[in-house]
This record gives structure tokens, C-alpha cells and sequence, in this order.
């Protein structure tokens, strides 16, 4: 005969518990065991000095300067008129001593008749600043004012510590050339302002360094002609971590950006030549640059 029996409840199994994971130092079984070391944590990087905000002025167009030039001269001409007007006959005989200069009058430096306050007669003033990184290329920048956007941006084939070691000398002259375009090469011939010529070839006193590059203002340019706003002229070194770090040649650091601002005296020869000269702060002493644009 079949017998059936109850079964019996098993006992209850124990659940699998892992030893608990040590998050703190200490926090391990009984304590027991060495706590983990931590990771070595760097410094934290200072802080980028932010960019200033961009107030630099527009140049006034050459059309306001055209209508500005033709109204002064014309007041001027409607003024000699009226002087010579009421002025009476004069004989032919009569002179005026010392009404007309001698050429080269209170000049000197080659740089045409100057004033006693070191100004070329009949030049304009303008401010240049000469700027770049030490192992970089130079910048040249012309502004009519120095809180004004360049006019002028010309990026010479020299690095910058090489071009202040030359300033050294007595006197530097840089003379910039273009060769003309050809009659009918082109429409728009003979518009082109010779400022706005776009390659040149560059000498430093007399020695060939390469060409130079007219190319338009970066924000690196304009946060430089930013900061330096309010210099009227001087030298100094800018932070590299506000006007960026530069280019330099390969394997090699650009280093800190140096400049040299200064107030520029303008000659506008011809249509096809134009001299700036530099104007020492201090009289004559110091180095003194003079730079040539020439149309051949």
C-alpha cells in the first residue's frame, strides 16, 4: 500500500551579502585594511584676462575729406581774392624779402623743411604703432587718431626682436615698392589709392628682406590698437594672454608682443609716393624711422 508523507519545510537559506565597498578611509569592515590613496589633484589654471570691449572709432571716409578739402580751399580762395581786392596797385619793382623760403629751410634728417617744433611743413599727423610678437612678424599700423581703426595694416617679412635691434641704429629708413599695373590690365585702373596697394617690396636702409602684406585688421589687431587707446607714444610689452600667443617659426615660441607708438608726420609727394616720419617725443635725440611708399 502506497504511504504519503508531509513534506518538511527546508530552512531558509541566508542571501549572499558582499562585503561592503570602502567609500571613506575607515569605512571597512571593522576598519580593518588601509585606506586607498587619493589622486594627486593639479592647481587649477588661473583665470584667461578677459578682452576688452572693442571702442575704437571709424576713420572719417575719404569722401568727407574731399568735400571738407574743396570747401576749405575755396573759402581760402574767395579770401585771397577779397585781400587782393582792397590792396592798391603795386609796381613791379617792389619785393617782399623773406616772404619766400629757401629750399630746405630749418630742415634736416632728410625728412623735408622742418619747424622749430620738428613738424614737416605741409605734412598731416598721424600715429604709427609697430607691433608683434618678438619671434613673430612686424605689424605696421597707421591711424589718423589713436583711438581710431587703422587705416593702414601692413605685416612686414621681419621678425619683430630683429626690427627693434635695428631701431637702435642712427636713423631707419623702410621703403616700400609696387610696380604699377598697365594701362587697360583691368577695370578700375588708376582708382587705386597707393595705400591700398596690397604687395609690396620692402628694403630696411637699403637691404632687400622680403615683401610685404596690406591685409585687414584681426580682432588680435584691434584688441592691440584697444588696449593702446590712450598711449599717444611710448614702447612697451602687452600681456600675451589677452592679444593671443602668435605665430612663430616651427619648434620655436613667439614670446611676449612688443610694441613702439609714436606720432607720424605724412607727405603725400604724388599719386604714386607717400613718407611718413617719425616725430621724436624728446627733440632730436633717440632713433628716428622714416618709411617710403613708392609706386615704380
Amino acid at each position: 500500500m502506497l504511504r504519503y508523507t508531509t513534506p518538511q519545510p527546508s530552512p531558509p537559506m541566508s542571501p549572499l551579502v558582499g562585503p561592503a565597498t570602502p567609500r571613506i578611509p575607515g569605512a571597512g569592515a571593522g576598519g580593518a585594511g588601509p585606506a586607498p590613496e587619493a589622486a594627486p589633484t593639479l592647481p587649477p589654471a588661473p583665470p584667461r584676462t578677459p578682452r576688452p570691449a572693442i571702442t575704437l572709432t571709424a576713420p572719417p571716409s575719404n569722401k568727407r575729406r574731399r568735400r571738407g578739402a574743396a570747401r576749405s580751399s575755396l573759402r581760402a580762395i574767395r579770401a585771397v581774392r577779397a585781400l587782393f581786392r582792397s590792396l592798391p596797385i603795386l609796381a613791379p619793382a617792389c619785393r617782399f624779402p623773406g616772404v619766400i623760403p629757401r629750399h630746405g629751410a630749418g630742415g634736416g634728417g632728410g625728412g623735408g623743411p622742418r619747424g622749430q617744433d620738428g613738424h614737416v611743413s605741409g605734412a598731416s599727423r598721424t600715429t604709427g604703432t609697430l607691433f608683434g610678437h618678438r619671434r613673430a612678424r612686424v605689424t605696421l599700423a597707421v591711424q589718423e587718431t589713436p583711438g581710431s581703426v587703422p587705416i593702414l595694416l601692413l605685416e612686414l617679412a621681419m621678425q619683430t626682436g630683429r626690427f627693434m635691434q635695428e631701431m637702435g641704429a642712427e636713423h631707419l629708413r623702410v621703403a616700400l615698392e609696387c610696380e604699377k599695373k598697365p594701362p587697360g590690365a583691368g577695370a578700375g585702373i588708376g582708382r587705386t589709392r597707393l595705400l591700398d596697394e596690397p604687395l609690396w617690396t620692402a628694403y630696411v636702409n637699403g637691404r632687400k628682406i622680403g615683401y610685404a602684406v596690406r591685409r585687414e585688421p584681426t580682432d588680435d589687431d584691434l584688441t592691440v590698437m584697444q588696449l593702446l587707446r590712450t598711449v599717444s607714444a611710448g614702447a612697451g610689452v602687452l600681456p600675451a594672454d589677452v592679444v593671443g600667443a602668435g605665430t612663430a617659426p616651427e619648434g620655436q615660441e613667439a614670446g611676449d608682443l612688443a610694441y613702439m607708438r609714436a606720432h607720424f608726420d605724412r607727405v603725400v609727394g604724388s599719386r604714386d609716393s607717400e613718407s611718413f616720419y617719425m616725430l621724436n617725443p624728446d627733440g632730436n635725440n633717440g632713433p628716428e624711422l622714416s618709411i617710403f611708399f613708392i609706386r615704380i
